[in-house]
């Protein structure tokens, strides 16, 4: 059973501005990795997979040094959101996957738990790259943590969201 928990984030300037980075990174790989996907699909009628756009996310963060400045996972994760678009689409669950743009209300990226680079002590929480951050605590996170996603509303305001494994399942 997952549930997750939303907390309102209070991060120094660094952090910020860290934070801010790793939005606009985030929307560019989704973006750049939406239009090959599109490209691809007209010049030959066959679809990229989220493998071969992975192999394609490490060259491209070799010709792009700001790519490198934030979380790896993040971009892994704009690449599953492309990947997730398309099969939605093919499945006519969805319609066709737009460009994310910069005046949307709401900005976000998401970061994966690996090897507990995401932890929460007390009123704060590790966030890979960011480090520690303080936030609102209302209540207490137990379980083992998926994921944690970093939003920033249009009045400046951020909030994370952590996903988490519950460690007791509840039956009704």
């Amino acid at each position: 059973m997952h549930q997750a928990f939303q907390f309102r984030l209070y991060p120094n300037e660094d952090q910020t501005t860290l934070i801010n980075k790793s939005i606009g990174c985030s929307r560019f790989v989704f973006n750049h990795f939406l239009g090959k996907w599109n490209d691809t699909y007209k010049e030959t009628g066959k679809r990229l997979t989220y493998h071969a756009c992975s192999k394609l996310l490490t060259a491209l963060k070799k010709e792009i040094e700001w790519l490198k400045e934030v979380d790896s996972t993040s971009l892994q994760r704009a690449l599953r959101n492309v990947d997730d678009s398309f099969k939605r689409f093919f499945k006519k669950q969805n319609g066709q996957p737009r460009l994310k743009s910069k005046r949307n209300r709401v900005q976000s990226y998401t970061s994966q738990c690996v090897n507990q680079n995401i932890q929460i002590e007390e009123d704060k929480i590790k966030l890979p790259k960011l480090g520690w951050v303080r936030f609102a605590k209302s209540r207490k996170v137990d379980g083992r943590i998926l994921s944690a996603t970093v939003r920033r509303n249009p009045s400046g305001k951020y909030f994370r969201s952590v996903r988490k494994e519950s460690l007791s399942l509840c039956f009704s």
